[in-house]
């Protein structure tokens, strides 16, 4: 697969396409992050209204990866990831025209559910490679994607500048917004005409109901149930911190939760409405076609900790470099680049990893525990460190980071290949549910070093823990290297798995 990677036919084209849809939602998903102290000096907005923004930013993210895992299993990757990409332009149209925080606020929600597409492309990337090349391939997926929140934060305040040098004014950071919108909708309709869900003769395998996860067992029900809870509940911290800076008022606040309760409340029956025949013993699962929910959830805490701490850390790190060591903007969005840079080798060698180690299981024990001890090491830099040593430091947290990812996904399609898209988008939102946990744990800290070091703190015992919890509990999927996905060669012709393969 490595000698071939670098073509632009079959599976690979698809691949290729892909990576870089994924890579055009992050540009338009962390388009703020560079241009947040500009944004703050040009409307007058405090350092918590900031942090708040950030909050945003993330948060719609979480019921939006559930809500799309659910679109993509019924309707495909190819049509859902073009209109969400096509939807991008709105919410970055809105933010580069807004002149009061709350235009801001609204349109750093919708901007939000622009992040949800990295599930889209895990269920496409999983319907072209088999699962012995499942790993590589997702993670140059999500690695190369991923990159687009290096390449926001490295080139939009220089393409600002540039165009603030052609209108004879200062940086122009609002026309450069708009313009990663456009660019992203005008590639969701390239991407339309461009790729097909499946290779030619394989059918789409789609869950017989939608709504809620199809789990196999009684016990697994209420499993699925509980760790649906923090997916609603993170929002009601957002809620809670709204009212914080003024943008909701208390009676806005307990209409706001009881609005997430009835949502929660909907899940749980659609949910139901999913396994009622399990739950009333009218179906049982053979063993065969059973699966562990405890493995999803797992997984889903392992995301929560190394994409929900990159989403944390890729927020605040622009910030975080200006203030700690005096640079201008444009230096320190392109020294924080260098934390996000990584992706494009560490994320795809997390999954490389775990496609040659022999065990997912371990794969993802070792980096997950990795990870926090570079976290615990960047809880100890401060205006005192020699920068470039701060630098190497952060590259180096930063692949074991986004190798977790990468192994994190190596294993999701293999869970259940019928549901994977409500399975990816699940523990794609506990990415989010993560990084708004982090950064409202961020907002509450107080400025300079002391913060600063509490919240990488904060990164690196959650996840030594979830490093232990994954030692001891996470299984290796059955079929992990396998030549085909579960029940494929039942659907496929011979003939098709040589094309599938070719």
């Amino acid at each position: 697969m490595l000698k071939e990677i670098w073509s632009f036919h079959g599976r690979y084209r698809i691949l290729h396409m892909t990576w870089f849809a994924f890579f055009l939602s992050f540009v338009v998903w962390f388009n703020f992050a560079p241009f947040a102290t500009t944004v703050q000096e040009s409307l007058g907005l405090s350092t918590t209204q900031v942090r708040t923004l950030a909050i945003c930013n993330v948060a719609l993210t979480v019921p939006a990866r559930i809500i799309i895992g659910m679109l993509l299993d019924k309707f495909g990757p190819r049509v859902t990831y073009s209109a969400l990409l096509v939807f991008a332009a709105i919410p970055c149209t809105m933010f580069a025209l807004a002149q009061d925080f709350n235009t801001l606020v609204v349109s750093r929600l919708l901007l939000s559910i622009v992040g949800a597409g990295f599930v889209i492309g895990i269920r496409m990337v999983a319907e072209w490679f088999p699962p012995r090349e499942i790993g590589l391939a997702e993670g140059i997926y999500g690695g190369w994607g991923n990159f687009g929140s290096a390449a926001a934060a490295f080139a939009l305040p220089s393409v600002a500048l540039g165009l603030g040098v052609l209108s004879g004014g200062q940086a122009n950071w609002r026309l450069a917004i708009a313009l990663t919108g456009i660019a992203a909708a005008v590639y969701g309709v390239i991407y339309f005409f461009s790729v097909q869900d499946t290779p030619t003769g394989k059918v789409y395998q789609r869950p017989a109901r939608h709504g809620g996860i199809e789990v196999t067992s009684k016990r697994d029900f209420w499993f699925l149930l509980a760790m649906n809870i923090p997916l609603t509940g993170v929002l009601a911290l957002l809620a809670w911190r709204l009212t914080q800076v003024g943008f909701l008022n208390s009676v806005g606040l307990i209409i706001s939760w009881l609005f997430l309760l009835g949502l929660y409340l909907f899940q749980a029956y659609k949910c139901w409405d999913v396994n009622k025949e399990l739950m009333i013993g009218k179906k049982h699962y053979p063993a065969e076609d059973r699966y562990k929910f405890n493995q999803v959830a797992l997984l889903e805490l392992t995301y929560f900790v190394n994409f929900g701490s990159e989403l944390a850390v890729v927020s605040i790190l622009p910030a975080f470099f200006e203030l700690t060591f005096s640079l201008n903007k444009t230096q320190a969005g392109m020294i924080a680049a260098s934390y996000a840079f990584m992706n494009l080798a560490a994320r795809p060698g997390g999954g490389l990893i775990s496609d040659t180690l022999g065990s997912r299981k371990w794969t993802m024990t070792i980096l997950t525990g990795c990870m926090g001890i570079g976290y615990f090491l960047m809880s100890t830099q401060n205006s005192n460190w020699w920068l470039p040593a701060t630098i190497v430091i952060t590259m180096a947290c930063s692949f074991f980071v986004q190798a977790g990812e990468g192994s994190t996904f190596a294993i999701v399609p293999l869970i259940k290949r019928r549901v994977t898209g409500q399975i990816a988008g699940n523990v794609g939102a506990y990415g989010n549910v993560g990084a708004v946990c982090y950064l409202t744990l961020y907002s509450l800290l107080p400025e300079g070093a002391l913060g600063n070091q509490i919240f990488f703190q904060t990164l690196g015992i959650s996840s030594v823990v979830v490093g232990f919890l994954c030692w001891f509990f996470l299984k290796e999927p059955k079929g992990s290297f396998a030549e085909h996905h579960e029940n494929e060669e039942l659907i496929i012709s011979p003939i098709d798995v040589k094309q599938v393969n070719r």
